[in-house]
């Protein structure tokens, strides 16, 4: 019988983020032998890689960077992905994450192609997930990256639940003159999600879409003819408000916009990004 312990099991779970089962396997085969049962784990792992390409990667975190620039600030954020909050949770998992945004930031890469093309330790952000990938048994990816630029650059990283890393992460670009309301304006992106920062921002096919669909509801419910234009215009307003952040109601004074709020600070927000967990997999 293999000789090691529960307390070698827990140390070499912890190290690879593999199953218990699948640890305990592994250092059978290995004789108690902890480092050849990590060889097992991965050889094990990157042999199973095909059978997760076809799984769902819908836990994970997000992390975020901001450095300085001649021009001001430059932030970015990456989110990677697991199968399972344990493996998002996991040292080795979160270590990996801080590597590949380590990556973005000094690859400059701007989109998904080019932070997984760029450079990662002795190979690329693709080898190092895929490396990974073996160890722990899960699918993994790197599913989102944005990058905002601009005179001060907020970066605001919110928990969903206490027990794991941060799953929704903004970054706010103002002049310098904002950047006292930048946090707080940040915090209102984390929780109302805006869509577009105004109303110049929205596509014109966003808009011609939305006015045809306020314009067939106002017919179907047999409003006269000359109040549609009307009806119609209040209804584009709701759209907007809802969409804007300069036109969303403030968080912490829903009766004041946004717009108004960084108005009275004397700044502008000039950008922003928003990354939440799961949702560019959905």
């Amino acid at each position: 019988m293999a000789n090691f312990t529960a307390a070698d099991i827990k140390a070499l779970r912890e190290k690879t983020g593999a199953g218990m089962l699948d640890v305990k396997k592994a250092l059978e085969e290995a004789d108690g032998d902890a480092a050849k049962a990590e060889e097992i784990l991965r050889i094990k792992g990157a042999k199973s890689a095909a059978k997760r390409a076809d799984r769902a990667v819908s836990e994970g975190l997000v992390v975020s960077s901001i450095v300085d620039t001649d021009a001001g600030q430059r932030g970015v954020l990456v989110e990677v992905n697991s199968e399972t909050d344990f493996v998002s949770k996991n040292e080795k998992f979160i270590a990996m994450a801080n590597e590949i945004l380590e990556a973005a930031v000094a690859s400059g890469a701007s989109d998904l192609e080019a932070l997984r093309a760029a450079a990662c330790g002795e190979g690329t952000v693709a080898d190092r997930i895929e490396a990974m990938a073996g160890v722990i048994g899960e699918k993994l990816e790197v599913s989102n990256i944005a990058v905002l630029e601009g005179e001060h650059v907020e970066a605001y990283m919110h928990k969903t639940n206490p027990d794991l890393p941060p799953q929704v992460g903004v970054l706010v670009a103002t002049d310098n003159a904002g950047a006292g309301v930048a946090h707080d304006v940040a915090v209102h992106i984390a929780a109302f999600a805006p869509e577009y920062l105004d109303r110049d921002s929205v596509p014109a096919d966003v808009i011609a879409n939305e006015e045809r669909i306020a314009t067939e509801t106002t017919l179907a419910e047999g409003k006269p003819e000359k109040a549609v234009p009307n009806i119609v215009k209040g209804r584009m307003n709701g759209f907007f408000k809802q969409v804007c952040l300069l036109e969303q109601g403030f968080a912490r004074d829903p009766k004041t916009a946004v717009g108004d709020v960084v108005k009275q600070s004397g700044g502008a927000v000039t950008g922003f990004a928003r990354i939440r967990v799961g949702e560019s997999n959905a």
